[in-house]
């Protein structure tokens, strides 16, 4: 079994191991206050996993009760959080109970904000199932709803008591399901893991490739919890990868978005004079690896205004995540108005096709 700290204001672990989720309730008991739960998971994950993990909390002295939603982006709403809150509220939480997260990255990013708020704050447990939440949405304390507007526009900051990564999971996951979550790992391998890189090529050992993916996010999440400055660079094929998927009227998976986001971020970071040539073409070549698309029909034009809303933006000005180098990427500041044409080189060759 793999640990990794998490050190921010209040520490946590994340643990990765095969039959965790066993477990659940007995590592769950040691840092969390309570002994009633409320177990959050989806249509999707609830039929393969939910059994499991209410006889673990059981078996450790837990209370439960159950919430499954609707799978997909588009119960990703405030509304579905108001139908939670009540349910908790049914089930007589009070502020020492907790919740926990079981399934990809939209339950665990609605139960966490869902946490957040009832009775301001309780704690909450993720359990993710699926490799994108387990190397990236698990950790980090992002919890978001969708608007009509764009991708997380409603959320709070609020990290979990501990996350338990059962690599065992991945086994019932869709090639495209498994497939978006190695587009966030190359992204990390992008933002600082050149050595990164070279592993996912040569097929790293899972249990150690997912430790390791959390360990890149703790080593920035722990600096700047809240996202003041240096972590941003974790946005990197976000702000494009986002709009993309707003475009599609989110008939694409999120990893499938961050995809095509990571080529528009280094082609034009390469054809704007960014980033030295040959970053682009590696990345090109482990997302086809991975069946991942590497372009997209929407226009450099289409995907800047659809990004105006991106919650990154700061009045005028929005930052976006850029490569310079292999393993390395750099924060970089434009007024939105330019936005279209710093990836205008994008179109015909990763845009508009």
């Amino acid at each position: 079994m793999e640990r990794v700290a998490v050190n921010t204001a209040a520490p946590y672990e994340a643990l990765i191991g095969r039959g965790l989720l066993a477990e659940a309730g007995a590592r769950s008991a040691g840092v969390l206050r309570g002994r009633k739960i409320m177990i959050v998971s989806d249509e999707n994950a609830a039929p393969l996993y939910l059994e499991r993990v209410r006889e673990s909390f059981a078996r450790a002295g837990f209370m439960t009760a159950e919430f499954v939603f609707p799978a997909g982006e588009e119960a990703k709403r405030l509304s579905t959080v108001e139908r939670l809150l009540d349910a908790a509220d049914a089930a007589g939480l009070t502020r020492t109970d907790g919740f926990a997260a079981l399934g990809g990255g939209v339950v665990g990013d609605l139960t966490g904000l869902a946490a957040a708020l009832y009775l301001r704050g309780t704690d909450f447990v993720q359990l993710p199932t699926t490799l994108l939440a387990m190397v990236d949405a698990s950790v980090g304390g992002k919890t978001a709803v969708n608007l009509t507007a764009g991708k997380n526009l409603c959320g709070a900051f609020h990290q979990p008591r501990l996350v338990l990564c059962d690599p065992d999971t991945l086994a019932t996951l869709p090639p495209a399901i498994y497939a978006e979550g190695m587009a966030e790992v190359i992204k990390h391998g992008a933002l600082g893991g050149p050595e990164l890189l070279d592993r996912i090529r040569d097929g790293e050992d899972m249990e150690r490739l997912i430790a390791d993916n959390i360990r890149l996010k703790s080593s920035v999440v722990s600096r700047d919890e809240r996202e003041g400055g240096l972590r941003q660079l974790l946005n990197l094929g976000h702000t494009f990868g986002h709009a993309v998927e707003k475009l599609s009227g989110f008939r694409i998976y999120h990893g499938e978005g961050v995809s095509v986001g990571l080529m528009i971020a280094a082609t034009a970071a390469e054809k704007n004079g960014l980033c030295v040539s040959g970053v682009a073409a590696e990345l090109r070549s482990l997302l086809a690896a991975q069946n991942l698309p590497v372009t997209t029909p929407f226009s450099a034009e289409e995907i800047a205004a659809a990004a105006m809303n991106d919650k990154k933006r700061r009045g005028d000005t929005l930052t976006v995540v850029l490569p310079e180098a292999r393993g390395k990427c750099m924060l970089y500041p434009i007024p939105a108005a330019e936005l279209a044409g710093l990836i205008a080189c994008c179109d015909g060759e990763v845009t508009g096709l």
